[in-house]
């Protein structure tokens, strides 16, 4: 008959039963081929409830270590021993110390909590359903419609793709050209750009970053087929790419036939007014694909970006990445795409100006 003390162990009855035979099984004391005693009999002899072991035996039913035959019993199957358990009581878990919350006084708390509140009760089922691999529709016309208002840019939202940040959407962009073209740098840059190219397989060639932008000589020289650029507040120099800098990356663009990836990720705090033009607005061929992230503009923990892709692209979006799930939680695509639509990530961006702005 099976002994076990079970009166100090933690949790239910059946679990920590089923734990005491499932490891005599494994180790191989209890043989493939044993009757387990009957379910009275085990009951009466630990000084438990039929119910207890019913329950015990039926997860070691569930699990393939016992098969139950009618009116026969219960039968140990060949699991095969994976040698004695450990003696000796198990190490306590050793929990992580938790972040202290870090106060953010820009963040509008109580406005996007309240958003997450009002999408809640109006989106219902909604908010269950999967989410295209886009991106859900409203997300991607809100930020069209922003884009288009504020920016000055002109996008279908069919073209926007939403990502859960920029590491994601850098991964999205090499999978989508292919990781068999040298992809080109701004240097220094931010190192998350080069780690990401490189973890995919893509050559990468380093540009040295002058006071307006990566340098004519080495522009002109470079055999990369996709240039990543910063033209806004470049990280970590701060180089700003003037005018005419811009429109030599894009003649680059179209001498050589690249691509260029415009990573726009602090432009919306742009000091004078509104941000610079981007390059994507001045792109007249449809060779640049535009970057950015609300990580910067609403909140660090906020991950969710998105990027505009030239029609040209879509197609081999569609066939390259059309498979892939959207990793942006449904809840906060709508919670954000009625913070942007009702005006108040502008008057969020209008705030953090103003304030950068104070002596």
């Amino acid at each position: 008959m099976l002994t076990y003390d079970l009166q100090k162990a933690e949790g239910p009855k059946y679990y920590a039963l089923y734990r005491a035979i499932k490891g005599d099984i494994a180790a191989g004391t209890i043989r493939p081929g044993e009757k387990l005693p009957s379910k009275r009999a085990l009951a009466a002899h630990l000084g438990m409830s039929t119910v207890t072991v019913e329950n015990a035996y039926h997860m070691l039913m569930d699990e393939g270590y016992v098969q139950g035959r009618e009116r026969s019993g219960y039968y140990v199957l060949a699991v095969g021993a994976m040698g004695p358990a450990p003696s000796g009581s198990r190490e306590s878990l050793r929990l992580l110390p938790e972040e202290d919350a870090e106060q953010e006084a820009d963040f509008p708390y109580s406005l996007w909590f309240r958003t997450l509140r009002q999408v809640i009760s109006d989106q219902g089922r909604r908010l269950v359903e999967r989410s295209p691999n886009e991106g859900c529709a409203a997300l991607r016309n809100a930020i069209a419609q922003y884009l288009l208002r504020y920016r000055g840019m002109y996008a279908q939202p069919e073209q926007i793709v939403v990502g859960s940040g920029s590491e994601q959407l850098y991964g999205m962009v090499v999978r989508m050209l292919g990781s068999d073209r040298t992809y080109a740098i701004e240097w220094p840059s931010y190192g998350q750009i080069e780690a990401v190219y490189r973890g995919a397989g893509a050559a990468i060639e380093r540009l040295p970053i002058e006071r307006d932008g990566i340098g004519s000589a080495a522009l002109a020289a470079t055999a990369a087929e996709v240039l990543h650029v910063t033209p806004f507040h470049s990280w970590p120099t701060g180089v700003t790419a003037n005018a005419a800098k811009r429109y030599e990356y894009l003649q680059w663009a179209a001498r050589t036939g690249g691509w260029i990836v415009e990573d726009d990720f602090d432009s919306e705090f742009f000091m004078p007014g509104k941000p610079l033009e981007s390059l994507y607005a001045m792109d007249k061929r449809g060779s640049v694909i535009y970057l950015n992230t609300f990580s910067k503009s609403l909140a660090p923990s906020m991950r969710m970006g998105y990027m505009i892709l030239p029609r040209d692209l879509l197609p081999v979006y569609r066939e390259r990445l059309g498979m892939y799930s959207c990793s942006v939680p449904v809840l906060e695509q709508y919670a954000l795409a009625r913070f942007i639509g009702e005006g108040h990530f502008e008057r969020h961006l209008n705030r953090m100006r103003r304030r950068r702005r104070e002596p």
